[in-house]
């Protein structure tokens, strides 16, 4: 089972992460490449955060999913966004999204940086992840 947790010393967290996350020796680790809010087809979701976060999410379950696993095994998620003016909206999918995946709380450890651009324009946001995957 993965651990995650947030020991006495520093601050608590200011907002969905935990602050240590740790996967048992009988896991393997799965590298989740970038995700951006494009849909199946190559379109964009939408040119606003809110809408590409909760595709990229949606792309980032439905990959775990490929692999048989799910968001619970998460153990490590990296956001990049092309602008202050994105963090409301992507925090506003994240915390649908989270309230979904993690109900008890019990999030991913989780950094977030603000970038001059992505890799293509309309790309507001891109999010890699890190997930420990039972072996066998």
């Amino acid at each position: 089972m993965i651990r995650r947790w947030n020991p006495p010393g520093p601050a608590a967290p200011l907002g969905r992460y935990s602050h240590l996350a740790a996967a048992p020796a009988d896991h393997e680790l799965l590298m989740i490449s970038g995700q951006v809010g494009v849909l199946e087809d190559g379109t964009l979701a939408g040119p606003d955060a809110e809408s590409q976060a909760r595709q990229v999410f949606a792309n980032i379950e439905s990959l775990l999913r490929s692999a048989g696993a799910g968001p619970e095994h998460l153990v490590k998620l990296f956001t990049m966004l092309s602008g202050t003016e994105h963090l409301a909206g992507s925090r506003a999918a994240q915390g649908e999204v989270f309230a979904r995946w993690y109900p008890r709380g019990d999030f991913p450890a989780h950094s977030l940086i603000v970038v001059a651009a992505l890799a293509a324009p309309g790309l507001v946001i891109e999010v890699e992840g890190v997930a420990a995957v039972p072996r066998g």
